[in-house]
Order: C-alpha cells, then sequence, then structure tokens
C-alpha cells in the first residue's frame, strides 16, 4: 500500500507499507507523515482531512486518535472512493509506472517518487476545486455513482 496526501498547493509526504495494513499500522503511518505534510501544505491555515472508509481509517482507535490529536475530518460516503481528488493522482501514477516499467520494488517506489513530486499545482489545485461539485453531484445523485 501507499499512503500519501496533497492539497490545491502541492503533495505532501509518500509514504510505503508492506503487507496487510490494520488500524494500528494506519495510525503508525500517520503519526510519521500527517503532520509534516500538514505543515509543508499548510503551515497554521485550517485544513480539512479526508480519508476513505477503508477499515484501518473507520477504525475506533483510528477515530479516536485523529480525534486526540485535533485532526479535522471530512465525513465520507461510503463506497465514494473515487470522489477523492487522490484517486485522480493514483490513476495518473498508475499509467505512468505503466509507461516507465519498473522491473523491482525498489525500482517501483523510486519511479513513484519522482513522479509523485512532478505532481503540477495546476493539476493538484483543479482536482482540490473540483470537490464542491463532487459532492453536490453525490448529495443529488443520493448516494449513487457519478461520473467523478
Amino acid at each position: 500500500m501507499v499512503w500519501g496526501c496533497l492539497a490545491a498547493n502541492g503533495v505532501g509526504n509518500l509514504h510505503f507499507c508492506t503487507g496487510t495494513i490494520k488500524a494500528p499500522d494506519y495510525i503508525r503511518v500517520l503519526e510519521v507523515n500527517l503532520r509534516p505534510s500538514v505543515q509543508r501544505l499548510f503551515g497554521r491555515k485550517r485544513y480539512i482531512f479526508q480519508q476513505d472508509n477503508a477499515r484501518p481509517h473507520t477504525a475506533k482507535i483510528t477515530k479516536t486518535w485523529l480525534r486526540t490529536k485535533h485532526v479535522p475530518v471530512l465525513e465520507w460516503p461510503a463506497a465514494s472512493s473515487n470522489l477523492s481528488p487522490i484517486e485522480n493522482i493514483w490513476r495518473i501514477l498508475k499509467r505512468k509506472m505503466a509507461q516507465r516499467r519498473p522491473r523491482n520494488i525498489q525500482q517501483l517506489q523510486g519511479y513513484l517518487w519522482q513522479e509523485w513530486e512532478k505532481n503540477s499545482t495546476d493539476t493538484l489545485s483543479r482536482l482540490v476545486s473540483s470537490m464542491p461539485k463532487r459532492l453536490v453531484e453525490v448529495i443529488r445523485r443520493k448516494g449513487d455513482i457519478t461520473s467523478w
């Protein structure tokens, strides 16, 4: 699994995980990567953390950890991960990895780092600013699948 975060003005940390990720593993990823990413991207400005409804994200201990760390979390409807701007970035990275054809895990991780850092603020800004439209569309469709 790869964990990453982004904002309209850039990308945060990228973290590679091995094996099955459970809530305690996810919390460790957040402990190492979330605050530095938030500081890099937002400084002291307000932000909202968005994640999908994967089990480690919705586990009680994860929710408690986020609450105790005062991380503002966007409520996220079930089965709508395709709405998240980062899903668009993962698709772009997947295409780029298919073109670059890494031969092993180390090469894959190196290529991902290179491409992750190349994400343009134009692309990121466009994706993040589309969130209100995405959410309105989900509400309009009463939670049904959207074109995003």
